[in-house]
């Protein structure tokens, strides 16, 4: 840690001293240190692996957009590691989620979801920007962009089924290309990848988004599931009071269309949210499947309350079976919720504790 706050000192150019762990992951280390002029900075230290280095280029040329999350002080590539300005320590959006107060998480989602949606709108005439600042934070690496995912997952869908002796209904794999469209649609809008609650701070002067390692432009509609799922990559999992979901995902909607006029259709949107729940759901279904083989776990190693693995997967898998446009893919739901009707016994997925759980 010292040696990563002396390298940070010369980026920022200002002495830093006392740095304190705040987590990270195995892909980076982030510290909060002391400048000698009695602030704060936040600086993110990445590995050298390809992941690791795929997250530092994508975090450096997120942040230099500067349409969101913290200011970027300083890089140095060669290390590699970013300084960012410290935000504090505000809640996030996951802990009024987990908390008691209702009103406070209800502000919180409708303050995501507006933060969210202005960023897509005001980015969307960014993107080369994104692309030449990748060129040269990359190192010759492909962006997330770049990342063939949805066809990779869609792969390893039919794989997966096959290994547990699901019999793939007639048509699966065309409409699983079809579902995978989503992200060839013509609505691309910058994200920070990575839009979970944990990664959304609630500060006196409004959102701040946190952690750009995914950074990349991405169809609208996978964003916007995030609001009816909701959160579709994330830990912090459970229901939202009826009615909330609409209006978080419309709050998300006002600021797109804005910007991309088509999506205040109907037909539009709801053909584009319902293809994003889908490849959201494969995408849960090929990472989480294969590791409640041997039992059920928690979604987050620590955080409480959480749900299980298999909470989710059933959650998910019964949102899905209501796909009836893709008829083979609602019918693969289907099938998955029968086969782990009898073993897994879990509970439904209750609803987030600020709104009484």
């Amino acid at each position: 840690m010292e040696a990563i706050g002396r390298a940070a000192g010369d980026v920022a150019g200002v002495r830093l001293f006392g740095p304190a762990d705040l987590g990270g992951s195995p892909r980076s280390t982030v510290l909060r240190c002391r400048t000698a002029r009695g602030g704060s900075v936040v600086v993110k230290a990445f590995g050298t692996g390809p992941e690791a280095l795929r997250g530092f280029a994508a975090e450096a040329a997120g942040l230099s957009l500067r349409l969101a999350g913290p200011e970027l002080l300083g890089v140095d590539a060669s290390i590699p590691l970013l300084v960012m300005t410290d935000l504090g320590n505000a809640p996030t959006l996951a802990d009024v989620l987990l908390g008691d107060d209702p009103e406070a998480a209800r502000e919180g989602l409708l303050a995501w979801a507006h933060g969210l949606g202005r960023l897509a709108a005001e980015s969307v005439h960014r993107r080369a920007d994104l692309a030449r600042l990748w060129t040269t934070y990359g190192r010759g690496l492909p962006s997330w962009e770049e990342e063939p995912w949805i066809t990779q997952d869609a792969a390893a869908l039919l794989m997966l089924l096959s290994g547990a002796g699901i019999a793939v209904p007639p048509g699966l794999a065309g409409e699983l290309t079809l579902i995978g469209a989503v992200g060839e649609d013509g609505y691309p809008a910058f994200t920070p990848g990575d839009t979970c609650p944990d990664n959304n701070l609630l500060t006196p002067d409004g959102l701040r988004l946190l952690d750009f390692e995914s950074a990349c432009y991405q169809s609208v509609f996978l964003t916007a599931a995030y609001c009816r799922m909701p959160f579709s990559t994330c830990w912090c999992v459970f229901t939202l009071p009826a009615g909330l979901a609409e209006e978080i995902e419309q709050t998300y909607r006002a600021e797109v269309a804005a910007v991309y006029p088509a999506l205040a259709e109907d037909a539009v949107w709801q053909a584009g949210i319902r293809r994003a729940i889908a490849v959201w759901t494969v995408n849960a279904t090929v990472a989480l499947l294969p590791r409640t083989a041997e039992g059920d776990r928690p979604l987050h190693p620590t955080r409480r309350p959480v749900q299980t693995m298999r909470q989710l997967l059933r959650h998910r898998w019964e949102m899905a079976s209501t796909l009836e446009e893709f008829p083979a893919f609602a019918e693969t739901m289907r099938l998955l919720l029968r086969k782990t009707a009898g073993e897994w016994q879990v509970a439904a997925l209750p609803g987030y504790p600020a709104f009484g759980g």
